[in-house]
């Protein structure tokens, strides 16, 4: 069995000895690798997720709007307590084209199943309320979910979409990327040369070749096509520590839709909240 790593620059985690440590697609260690450049906001749900050091704010995952004032990332991307802002409507990371909105990030909600320490257990997902809506136009929209359970057939046309390297180790990429990344299902997934346990049934695989996320897509989305119209089905977790396109090691995600409730439930309870603070 092998290790894997996370796509953030968080501490890896140990799965035994037989199972080096899984790595996580933060921070700027690496990004999509292959792929392309994306049309500018080709995929307008598509953010750049930033935390502040000092005076300045740096990219570190990515993340989908999926209401007007929410945006559903990976929890290893915002279980630190730093300060995070979120950018929509961008593209060039380095160049500003009016199209950008940046709004702070009021609240932070992680899956109380996530756990930083064991990363193959699941629950990599978390909602950020923002501090302000977002404006919907052709620049910023919101990200289409799957229906609650919805699993997809293998080789189902996906894509991964984020900032970074373009390969293991490479140069940063200021544009956004993406790269075709078609689902990989789960008997083949958790077959024991691929990924075997460590990969559950509440994950989702892509690629498996020369396509990857990596570093700093984390959060991102997997974009799938599903009658003719594109879902997010998946948050970007973690790849093979051995390097991002190691073959027979796909980019594993968070399955959206076996968190469906959870993300319900959430908006349901900030909602009712809301309404008791206007009352008083």
């Amino acid at each position: 069995m092998l290790r894997f790593l996370v796509l953030t620059s968080l501490a890896a985690l140990a799965l035994g000895n037989l199972v080096p440590q899984p790595r996580y697609l933060e921070d700027s260690v690496g990004r999509v690798v292959g792929g392309n450049v994306a049309k500018p906001n080709s995929w307008p749900w598509q953010i750049s997720l930033q935390y502040r050091s000092g005076s300045n704010y740096y990219h570190t995952c990515g993340g989908t709007l999926i209401e007007k004032g929410w945006v559903m990332t990976a929890a290893h991307c915002v279980d630190s307590g730093r300060t995070y802002r979120v950018v929509l409507g961008e593209h060039d990371l380095y160049s500003n084209s009016g199209t950008e909105q940046i709004i702070d990030v009021k609240q932070v909600i992680i899956h109380a199943g996530w756990n930083r320490y064991n990363v193959a257990d699941g629950y990599d997902i978390a909602l950020l309320r923002l501090a302000s809506d977002a404006t919907l136009n052709s620049h910023v929209q919101l990200g289409s979910l799957p229906p609650s359970g919805q699993i997809l057939p293998h080789n189902n046309l996906c894509y991964v979409t984020g900032w970074g390297l373009t390969s293991t180790g490479g140069i940063l990429s200021n544009q956004l990327k993406q790269a075709f990344l078609p689902v990989v299902d789960y008997e083949a997934c958790s077959r024991s040369d691929w990924w075997s346990s460590t990969v559950k049934t509440t994950r989702v695989c892509g690629g498996g070749g020369t396509e990857a996320g990596c570093n700093g897509d984390s959060g991102g989305p997997l974009n799938c096509l599903v009658n003719g119209k594109y879902y997010v089905h998946g948050i970007a977790s973690f790849v093979s520590a051995w390097g991002c396109d190691t073959p027979k090691k796909p980019t594993v995600f968070t399955r959206v839709s076996a968190y469906i409730d959870w993300l319900d439930s959430v908006s349901i309870r900030d909602m009712y909240i809301y309404k008791l603070q206007n009352k008083l």
